[in-house]
């Protein structure tokens, strides 16, 4: 049965890549009242698996993880299946950067040492960055925050944004993703919640607000410039 105190389950399934496939593992799910929060689905390219398809997902509530875990063996289709610990269990929330490499740089400087000093409390706080060019390119970079799972904020490091950027800022937040932006050229620091002159203190802001022992907070401090 499952832990009746863990309220999170994650399962990585091996099937065949074929239609119909992925209704029968939904049935076989929803008979065990287990609610689907999040998929990811990707065909094997190379190696043992070569041409099958890989399921992760994870979900809540259900009622019998060992027989649902049975049950899905015995689908024609599936060729392994195995309990993994959730993403949010082993990475937890996710600082986002983007921008200029070497400003991306320094607020990563500041978030890795700030989310060391956390994590090693027992908290689980990621940091990932990309390093991008061109307006259009980190726009799409920035829209793309908000279907990323586990994004908690975004922090935009560069000399100057504006135009597509500060609409996608717009929609990001929108979606409940606070936005920090250091100070710089263009309209994006008019459109950020936070803005932060320097870098590191950016990236030790970012990891503060995710913290759940830390009490900084964005929101308190929305629309300020430090």
């Amino acid at each position: 049965m499952n832990d009746p105190e863990c309220d999170l389950f994650a399962i990585r399934i091996i099937a065949e890549n074929r239609k119909g496939v992925l209704r029968d593992i939904s049935t076989v799910l929803v008979r065990h009242d287990a609610n689907v929060i999040m998929i990811h689905q990707e065909i094997f390219d190379s190696g043992h698996f070569k041409g099958l398809a890989e399921l992760y997902l994870e979900y809540e509530n259900g009622v019998d993880s060992d027989l649902m875990t049975q049950e899905l063996l015995m689908l024609p289709a599936v060729r392994e299946v195995k309990p993994h610990e959730p993403f949010s269990h082993i990475y937890g929330t996710r600082v986002i950067i983007i921008g200029g490499g070497a400003q991306v740089a320094q607020v990563a400087l500041g978030a890795v040492n700030e989310a060391d000093r956390h994590n090693i409390r027992g908290e689980r706080i990621s940091v990932d960055t990309i390093p991008l060019v061109g307006e259009k390119t980190v726009a799409q970079a920035v829209d793309a925050v908000a279907r990323l799972p586990r994004a908690a904020i975004l922090v935009l490091a560069g000399s100057l944004m504006g135009g597509e950027i500060s609409l996608a800022v717009d929609r990001v937040k929108e979606a409940g993703i606070p936005v920090i932006a250091l100070r710089m050229a263009g309209s994006v620091p008019e459109h950020a919640d936070l803005v932060v002159t320097d870098p590191i203190q950016a990236g030790v802001f970012a990891v503060m607000h995710v913290s759940t022992k830390a009490v900084f907070d964005v929101k308190r401090v929305k629309g300020r410039q430090f």
